[in-house]
């Protein structure tokens, strides 16, 4: 394990990914530093209230953790195409007498003036950026905080771009990946480059430690992720049925269905390019949607969340990466242990 890694203390390679809108909670966190790796609290989408509160829940259990940031990177939609698209999801509105003939095409930034303020009042021992970059002022702050600096990379050009701004590691994410991309250029899908293959661009771009992630699902999987070149792995998709996750009721069914055969990637929830399992909204909306992010995340919002509420998983974002069938109920710790059962044979 690289010295930026162990330096941390870490006893296994195996990382939690961080799942904003839900998925990560703070006992996910915790467990995945009980199982000797960490786990990131995700801020996306929180208040920075609500993020002070998850921080400090963290903190209090006297565990290794890192905060995750959606860094500004805003994709600004076209008003005329994002009220076509709003007309067109009248139905699944009324569907649960939702009313989004009024939401305005909103491009917020997530709070992320505030949020890097308290981290740089309270520092957190790990911070990493997904969506954009940000200014190297930024990590340089971070860094004289004592805080390691992460940046998500879906290329050996994005992977470039982050050394310049002084970070200390890379995330590296396949497009196997649940959730949204973390590409840096969000109006165009990523390209599907196996893990193995992306890591080795990366290696040979950059001199970082890297974070490998996408897909990652058994413990065949960390072993390859590892043997290309990466220090440590991440992983999401294998923990939303845990005991630990925060994923809807119809969520964790729905990964558990074996009905369901495939995962798309879409822009139909937010704007954004995302990996999730297929389902009635990804088929009837996924051509339709206008690359437009956060603007479409908010204008789908009520929808997904009267859908999840009634158990409804044709209307939700049933974000998955390739390997969700190896998502088990059971404790983190369980999961995130077994995943290195073979490394140490």
């Amino acid at each position: 394990m690289h010295s930026a890694l162990s330096g941390l203390g870490l006893t296994s390679p195996v990382l939690a990914a961080p799942m904003a809108g839900g998925g990560s909670t703070p006992a996910l966190v915790i467990a995945a530093a009980k199982a000797g790796g960490f786990g990131f609290v995700a801020a996306g989408y929180k208040t920075p209230a609500a993020l002070a509160e998850q921080i400090g829940q963290v903190r209090a259990a006297g565990v290794l953790f890192g905060v995750n940031l959606f860094a500004p990177n805003p994709v600004p939609v076209d008003r005329q195409a994002y009220r076509e698209y709003a007309d067109l999801l009248r139905a699944e509105a009324d569907r649960y007498g939702v009313d989004v003939s009024d939401v305005e095409a909103t491009e917020d930034d997530d709070h992320w003036q505030d949020k890097i303020d308290l981290l740089l009042a309270e520092p957190v021992p790990v911070v990493s950026f997904t969506f954009g970059l940000p200014e190297e002022a930024t990590v340089a702050a971070l860094r004289a905080a004592g805080t390691l600096v992460v940046q998500t990379v879906t290329s050996a050009e994005e992977a470039r771009a982050a050394a310049d701004r002084g970070v200390d590691l890379l995330a590296v994410q396949a497009s196997a990946a649940g959730g949204h991309s973390g590409t840096l250029t969000p109006d165009r899908i990523p390209p599907e480059i196996p893990l193995p293959q992306l890591l080795g661009e990366v290696g040979a771009a950059v001199r970082l430690p890297l974070i490998a992630a996408g897909g990652i699902a058994t413990p065949t999987a960390v072993g390859a992720a590892l043997a290309a070149g990466a220090d440590a792995v991440s992983v999401g998709t294998v923990l939303l049925r845990s005991d630990e996750s925060g994923a809807s009721a119809p969520h964790r069914d729905a990964l558990a269905d074996t009905r369901r055969r495939c995962t798309v990637i879409t822009r139909a929830f937010t704007g954004r390019p995302a990996r999730g399992l297929r389902n009635e909204f990804t088929d009837r909306y996924t051509a339709e949607a206008p690359a437009g992010y956060p603007a479409l995340h908010h204008l789908t919002s009520p929808i997904r969340k009267a859908a999840a509420a009634a158990g409804d998983p044709e209307r939700i974002n049933l974000w998955a990466g390739t390997g969700y069938h190896n998502a088990a109920a059971e404790p983190a710790t369980r999961i995130l242990t077994g995943l290195t059962r073979r490394l140490w044979l």
